[in-house]
């Protein structure tokens, strides 16, 4: 990543050739070895972060006139605190290969010119601005230089995402992020509401994905799955086509078009957690007693919407198995294991809104167990929202104690 932004950005590039201690980590810019005085006056060494935005593949831009900055508040040459840095203390997670770079606070400072206030035109004209305030008293006192020239070769990389993942260091949640770097997921069943599961863990840093569907992409699975669609795809099974649109965005993403069942044990060896989004009982039975003998937590989805004498009604269901309880937790019934006789008979009502609201909430319970959202109950197993009153009934462990 070092040497394709330095080479495609010119204001990076110079800051570089001027001799700054250029690096990046979790898609912030990272200028080290900035010296400053403490409020004993004594020398210190601090580094400054600031956001990347990027704009294509190779090329940034700046997301606001702010820096995050490594050290204590920057003092002047009489002892007094640096008074034109505003903002406040503050923290920014960086990885592991950042793991010197410990931000403290947060400095909000603007350029004036004739007087009004104006963006900096660049990356090298921010940090300039900013290197002068608060560096100029020490070297004033000290001497040095924050022109280093290091070489900082040590720089983390989302190597799961074949583009840079700025949504996340936006929105400051790069340690969260970090939490599903070693998950392996399975998606079993890539029908309505498989695909927008699957749509979703493509955009989650997880380690790799595996997904599984024998069937066809028809027409009708156009208007139940997310993103646009190619003529090419329809007759194609689900797994070429989702592998084909998602290829260009992750690596580890592996679609097989096979049908899972309780034989498949070598399929999901390493796996860590799975999705089932099924409609037949007799083959979510088979997989259940699969994920249950290796002992694989899952979350099964479901819908079951009808048309009687007018609107649509309904609910949508997602129920965690976990290791320990999969077996109580499967127990109670709460998806068919068996086909009934009249199912062939049944009109099979899948609506996109709805599959997306069913993926969404089996993806938000993944996300809690994993920490990445706060859970008030951890023991919760089955949720089930109602189409027509809009409320969620939760069954917990803690509600049954």
């Amino acid at each position: 990543m070092f040497q394709k932004l330095v080479s495609h950005n010119e204001d990076i590039r110079r800051l570089v050739e001027r001799g700054y201690a250029v690096g990046f980590d979790s898609k912030c810019l990272i200028i080290r070895d900035i010296l400053y005085l403490d409020d004993k006056l004594e020398l210190q060494v601090g580094a400054i972060a600031t956001k990347l935005v990027f704009t294509d593949p190779d090329h940034v831009v700046q997301d606001d006139h702010q820096i995050f900055f490594a050290g204590s508040h920057p003092h002047n040459l009489d002892g007094t605190p640096i008074t034109n840095l505003g903002g406040g203390t503050t923290t920014l997670a960086l990885s592991e290969a950042a793991a010197d770079v410990v931000v403290q606070r947060q400095f909000s400072n603007k350029p004036r010119v004739d007087g009004q206030l104006v963006p900096f035109a660049d990356f090298f004209a921010k940090i300039e601005s900013y290197v002068g305030i608060i560096s100029g008293p020490a070297i004033a006192r000290h001497g040095g230089t924050v022109l280093t020239f290091r070489s900082v070769e040590k720089i983390a990389d989302d190597s799961v995402f074949k583009i840079q993942d700025t949504l996340t260091s936006r929105a400051e949640i790069t340690d969260l992020a970090a939490k599903f770097k070693d998950e392996i997921v399975a998606v079993i069943g890539l029908g309505g509401t498989g695909a927008y599961l699957l749509d979703f863990l493509v955009k989650t840093p997880v380690k790799e994905i595996r997904g599984f569907d024998v069937d066809p992409f028809h027409v009708h699975n156009a208007f139940r799955s997310p993103g646009r669609f190619d003529d090419a795809e329809f007759k194609r099974s689900k797994a070429d086509v989702y592998q084909a649109r998602y290829e260009n965005f992750r690596h580890g993403l592996k679609l097989t078009p096979k049908f899972v069942d309780a034989s498949c044990v070598d399929d999901l060896e390493g796996v860590t957690f799975v999705f089932v989004c099924v409609d037949k009982g007799s083959s979510r039975a088979g997989i259940f007693d699969l994920l249950m003998a290796k002992k694989i937590p899952f979350i099964d989805v479901g819908m079951g919407l009808n048309r009687k004498n007018g609107p649509i009604s309904g609910m949508m269901r997602a129920s965690y198995y976990s290791e320990k309880q999969g077996q109580q937790v499967k127990d109670m019934a709460l998806a068919p294991l068996a086909d009934r006789p009249d199912d062939v008979y049944k009109t099979n009502i899948q609506i996109s809104e709805l599959n997306a609201l069913n993926a969404a909430m089996a993806m938000i319970r993944y996300k809690q167990f994993k920490g990445f959202y706060l859970e008030d109950d951890p023991e919760a197993f089955n949720f089930i929202f109602g189409l027509n009153d809009f409320k969620m009934i939760i069954r917990s462990n803690q509600s049954e104690a």
